[in-house]
């Protein structure tokens, strides 16, 4: 299907200089580290897990051996995906961007809309990646994603998840905190991933205007408190921003993990003008990119769902 250009134009006024977009989201999960990145996979990477049994036993002159070790592996495998887009630039001779053109009628893609539009579809890829990576159902155009994979693992530890409020959400908060295994709960990398409309309410929770007590951190009410980061008994709070709203997951980073070629193939967009290829005035815009996630144990992850 080809790609639809709709431009709409006014000629009252002068050009700003400047095109606007739609505001989106930061893609926190790859962006602020929150999980393990793996990069280089072409099709498949192996998750090897090493287990044991008790180790210690009662000493004596004779080797004893005892316990047993299990190695077993889980499989991350990677799916590509691509973005193809093309604009034709008859569209933009009667625009104010004709400008950049130039004067032949063997014309240029003016240089404000490309470089936006280059830029643009490199933040909505992150977007998408960002949701994809979580919501992901691994249908034809996406990842399976984290919740999906929880939500068919009996080892995965499950809590209720309720409506929550600013009224409720501490309590909701120490449900997932009680079900986090005692093996982790002091992990370095243990983080509490929430979605944005759990934070908010969390936020409203810790400036006292909620039924959960005083008025917020030094007495000055609803805030975001910049002088630290969010936590909750103990444990690092993080905002992932692709995260169903009022779903929360507990797990270590060390054992979530995002299989990728390269990273930088989520940010690199190619142009190609068509002109000297067929003779069109096409210009294309491409990126393609691999991408999945898997993690290592379900018994380490609390899924509030």
């Amino acid at each position: 299907m080809a790609t639809t250009t709709t431009v709409t134009k006014s000629y009252n006024g002068e050009f700003a200089g400047e095109i606007i977009s739609p505001a989106l989201f930061k893609a926190s999960t790859i962006d602020n580290g929150l999980i393990t990145i793996k990069p280089n996979v072409k099709y498949k990477s192996i998750l090897k897990r090493l287990s044991t049994g008790s180790l210690l036993g009662a000493d004596g002159c004779d080797f004893d051996a005892s316990s047993n070790i299990t190695l077993d592996e889980r499989e991350l495998e990677v799916k590509m995906l691509k973005v193809n887009l093309q604009v034709c630039k008859s569209d933009f001779e009667d625009d104010y961007l004709a400008l950049e053109m130039g004067d032949s009628a063997h014309n240029d893609l003016p240089k404000t809309f490309a470089d936006f539009l280059i830029a643009e579809v490199s933040k909505k890829v992150s977007k998408e990646m960002e949701v994809a990576i979580w919501q992901g159902d691994g249908t034809a155009n996406t990842i399976e994603g984290f919740e999906s994979l929880f939500a068919a693992d009996a080892t995965v530890v499950d809590v209720a998840a309720e409506a929550i409020t600013a009224d409720n959400v501490i309590v909701e908060l120490g449900k997932v905190v009680n079900a986090i295994s005692t093996d982790i709960l002091t992990a370095d990398d243990l983080y509490i991933y929430v979605s944005t409309s759990i934070a908010r309410a969390y936020i409203q929770a810790l400036g006292g205007f909620a039924s959960n007590g005083a008025n917020g951190y030094d007495n000055k009410g609803t805030q975001w408190y910049s002088g630290s980061e969010l936590s909750f008994g103990g444990i690092k709070l993080v905002v992932a921003n692709g995260l169903s709203q009022g779903k929360m997951v507990a797990a270590t980073k060390s054992n979530l993990h995002f299989g990728t070629s390269l990273l930088s193939d989520q940010n690199e967009v190619k142009t190609i003008d068509m002109s000297p290829i067929d003779g069109s005035r096409n210009v294309r815009f491409v990126m393609r990119m691999s991408a999945g996630v898997q993690y290592a144990f379900g018994a380490e992850v609390v899924y509030y769902a």
